[in-house]
């Protein structure tokens, strides 16, 4: 017997979840979560030509061109160049995230499931997978990040919800590295030991880090994986042991019923795409107010915004000092008082929202000055169904407005349909290709799981060709 044999019990999770997803295969996944897939896939990619030129995209992409790989690498978006898979999938990985625009799940711990594509396409491309087999793996990776959410609350004792990432991409890079059950239980070992994220990234005035949190648990999550790939071993019982994930991190949990056996449907279809490229706890509040906002005649007209919210909301977007005066762009997608006041004035919450002038201005700093947030019952008790929030204004003539909204747009109970998904994906995309490009990558996305080569979906994003305004 090997070493890499002698491994934990088959009782314990890891080895569950292992089985899981060395069982998991393309035709156990409903013709609908497949073509939620592609939307996701299209909506990342979108947000990435969003992201292309964010100082933290750009960082790591001169920290990828230290490393070239002509055998078993993976394409940096928007160029040529091939890295190591471990380093794609961190700079792919930010500009999914940056904008704070792709995908939200919500529940005990909230997470964007989308961050693991990036890790996903980079382990695809780099043996040559095809779309089918990256299909497979995101299902994969949403189901076992959306189920550990549902399990156990980390935030709420210091860890940042990122520290799921480790798992669900280790062992999403894993079934397309073709790993063995025992290997799957090393990756998780080797990736969730050392890569245990600080809920620090979320606290107080933000910074680059907010977006690149998850690419770094992505690019962890990865490399562990080409670590069990070529034998080596990991701790055991990374959950259930003495100093273990469950004592250390999470408490102890139950994990839910998977999806795809006996029956149980797959968590992707309740997860939820943005339609305002803030954070997601925020959306219903962003509608409410441009619904409210034609029965208002100026800013100046207000005299009050009161927003009742829930828990959740008022933790991580309306509960520091800095939310009420952002001083950068990820502190103001990540602070409620700061998004409904810009909703309000501007008429809508587009990129250009968070510009630094646009965040410094002190006009749009006033309306923000008027806003208070409180917990309210009603709304918790309508959380994580929804995400309700209730919006008062109170205009200086004493009219007082009030709109509530629990399922924005995007929402898995009000979905955004395909052809929403393409209007918000063409308009990010155009700022760097033109319509012809645009059309082109579209009609390839639509029809991944016919593809036979990551690599040529992703030199349609390639800047050299097919540019917008000759960058």
């Amino acid at each position: 017997m090997t070493h890499g044999s002698s491994i934990a019990t088959k009782t314990t999770l890891a080895h569950q979840l292992a089985e899981y997803a060395h069982s998991l295969r393309y035709e156990d996944i409903p013709a609908p979560v497949v073509q939620e897939v592609k939307r996701r896939i299209i909506d990342s990619l979108g947000c990435a030509m969003g992201a292309i030129d964010s100082e933290p995209a750009t960082i790591a992409r001169r920290v990828s061109k230290w490393v070239d790989s002509n055998k078993g690498g993976a394409t940096v978006i928007g160029t040529k160049h091939q890295t190591s898979p471990d380093l794609a999938a961190f700079a792919n990985g930010i500009l999914f995230r940056y904008l704070d625009f792709n995908d939200t799940y919500l529940s005990k711990e909230p997470a964007h499931p989308s961050d693991n594509i990036a890790a996903v396409l980079a382990a695809a491309e780099s043996v040559k997978a095809n779309g089918k087999d990256v299909i497979t793996a995101i299902v994969l990776a949403y189901e076992i990040q959306c189920r550990l959410c549902d399990a156990a609350s980390i935030r709420s004792r210091g860890w940042d919800h990122v520290t799921y990432g480790s798992f669900s991409t280790a062992l999403a890079c894993g079934k397309l590295f073709g790993l063995s059950v025992d290997q799957l239980v090393h990756a998780q070992g080797l990736a969730a030991t050392p890569n245990n994220a600080m809920r620090q990234t979320r606290v107080g005035e933000l910074s680059h880090w907010k977006g690149c949190a998850f690419a770094n648990a992505s690019r962890n999550g990865l490399f562990a994986a080409l670590l069990a790939r070529e034998g080596m071993t990991g701790p055991s019982e990374i959950f259930e042991g003495e100093m273990g994930f469950y004592k250390q991190i999470s408490g102890e949990f139950q994990l839910a019923p998977l999806g795809g056996k006996n029956g149980q449907a797959f968590m992707f279809l309740n997860t939820y795409v943005k339609h305002f490229p803030a954070e997601y706890h925020s959306q219903s509040a962003i509608e409410a107010a441009l619904e409210l906002r034609p029965q208002i005649k100026s800013p100046d007209s207000i005299q009050s915004i009161h927003i009742d919210s829930f828990d959740a909301a008022v933790d991580i977007i309306a509960g520091f000092a800095e939310h009420w005066r952002p001083k950068s762009r990820e502190t103001a997608d990540h602070s409620m008082p700061y998004v409904v006041s810009a909703a309000l004035v501007d008429g809508d919450i587009t990129l250009e929202s968070f510009t630094d002038e646009r965040i410094r201005d002190p006009k749009l700093l006033e309306v923000v000055q008027k806003v208070a947030v409180s917990r309210h019952p009603e709304m918790n008790a309508g959380y994580p169904d929804g995400i309700p929030n209730r919006l008062t204004i109170t205009l200086t003539d004493g009219t007082v407005l009030s709109k509530t909204i629990s399922y924005p747009l995007g929402h898995c109970k009000n979905p955004m349909n395909d052809a929403q998904i393409e209007a918000k994906f063409r308009p990010l995309a155009a700022r760097v290709f033109d319509e012809r490009k645009i059309q082109q990558q579209l009609d390839a996305l639509w029809k991944f799981e016919e593809t036979t080569s990551v690599s040529s979906i992703l030199a349609l994003f390639d800047r050299g060709n097919g540019r917008a305004h000759g960058q």
